[in-house]
């Protein structure tokens, strides 16, 4: 790139209005917070990885454990999503072509959506090209006029919140009281009788692996005459065929906007909304991110597609859990504090420099688990964020929870 200017002299006072990038990725360094890609060379328990090669030729290092990926049925790699996505890639195309709303509507994406319907146990599915963009797209479509939003939100709802000009009221997390009382006291404070309101909670939170209590959200949402939104993103796939938080709580009825992605449990790639027919189609005509973006891949849709068929067959499911199991007792026997009461285990260090410490000891024992650290979680919560799998062996596990002891011993946390 030219270091010249690129005014001239009768172009304005200034001679560069463009942004200083080197000085913002010094400040996140400076602050711990500068990221970098980390590259592995499959999807699945086990991968090589490579340092970040920023624009130059991959180098994989030895092959390692993968215990950071949100694959948990274990299905990125299965051989039936390969051949769907195969499949629709002969049968309907590589990719959609153009938007859904001119030529980009495929079989691949209706069959999906049937079947997404059919396990939400609601009238019809709309499938996005990510989780992200159903959320933004979804809230910024119903244009509420206020959103209750758990604390912990996703950042997808979070911008999708702002995005919508919505007030935004953040109740306290997992707390339905705090709920009712913001919404008691928007009721109080604004003449509400024309408003429409939105509450929007994730149903299993990624950093946490807590459950939000669905119930009592629908009952303080239904108490207001409010609507409720929930993103099964972590929940999707892993429970009674193939449905999710709100199937296993059978609140499909309660619930006005099921949300969630097709790129974790079901290991392909998109998000997707499920609720009532006016619902569907007033996204499809209103969704930004919907109408103004190449439909889903077929390929993608594909996969997704079969990925759901093996989620409502209990096995797979039955085995994740198991593998959890062992691993959430195990590392509990040695002395860690392991949060949550799902898929997603926490391993609470605390302090961030022993996170980053741990993390470092787990890479150099051949593991991938990275230390997650504030701002993304709270001060004196940093943590490690196990996620085991269903294609996890019990070797694996075993593998993996020497490492936790011996580091732990190694650094005093134990």
């Amino acid at each position: 790139m030219s270091s010249e200017p690129r005014h001239g002299p009768d172009d304005g006072e200034a001679s560069d209005r463009g942004f200083d990038l080197g000085s913002r990725l010094r400040s996140r360094e400076a602050a711990d917070l500068r990221r970098d890609l980390a590259p592995v060379d499959r999807v699945g328990p086990r991968a090589r990885t490579a340092p970040d090669p920023q624009g130059e030729a991959l180098e994989w290092d030895a092959e390692r454990l993968v215990l950071a990926s949100n694959d948990y049925l274990g299905l990125a790699g299965h051989p039936r999503l390969a051949e769907a996505a195969a499949e629709a890639a002969r049968e309907v195309g590589a990719g959609a072509g153009a938007s859904r709303l001119v030529v980009g509507d495929t079989p691949a994406h209706r069959g999906l959506e049937r079947d997404l319907a059919t396990t939400k146990g609601i009238e019809r599915a709309l499938v996005f090209s990510s989780g992200y963009a159903a959320n933004v797209g979804t809230i910024t479509a119903l244009d509420p006029d206020a959103v209750f939003s758990d604390a912990l939100n996703h950042a997808s709802i979070i911008d999708g919140c702002r995005l919508s000009g919505a007030d935004v009221e953040i109740y306290d997390h997992c707390n339905p009281t705090a709920l009712r009382a913001a919404m008691r006291e928007r009721a109080r404070e604004v003449d509400a009788t024309d408003e429409s309101w939105l509450v929007v909670t994730d149903t299993v939170f990624s950093m946490d692996g807590d459950v939000a209590p669905l119930a009592a959200v629908c009952d303080a949402a239904d108490a207001f005459g409010a609507w409720t939104m929930v993103d099964e993103a972590h929940a999707t796939g892993l429970y009674a065929d193939g449905g999710g938080i709100v199937q296993r709580e059978g609140l499909s009825d309660r619930v006005d906007v099921q949300l969630g992605t097709l790129s974790k449990a079901l290991g392909a790639q998109g998000g997707y909304v499920a609720g009532s027919e006016p619902l569907v189609e007033h996204l499809l005509n209103a969704a930004r991110a919907f109408v103004f973006s190449t439909g889903l891949a077929p390929p993608a849709a594909g996969a997704a597609r079969a990925a759901l068929r093996i989620a409502r067959e209990d096995e797979r499911r039955d085995r994740l859990w198991d593998v959890v199991e062992r691993t959430r007792e195990g590392l509990e026997s040695m002395g860690y504090e392991v949060l949550g009461e799902t898929q997603i285990l926490p391993v609470v260090v605390g302090d961030r420099a022993d996170a980053v410490a741990l993390a470092d000891r787990l890479h150099e024992a051949g593991l991938v688990a990275p230390a997650i650290r504030p701002p993304t979680v709270p001060e004196g919560t940093s943590r490690i964020r196990l996620a085991p799998t269903a294609a996890h062996t019990p070797a694996d596990i075993d593998r993996c929870l020497a490492a936790f002891e011996a580091a732990g011993a190694e650094l005093g946390l134990l």
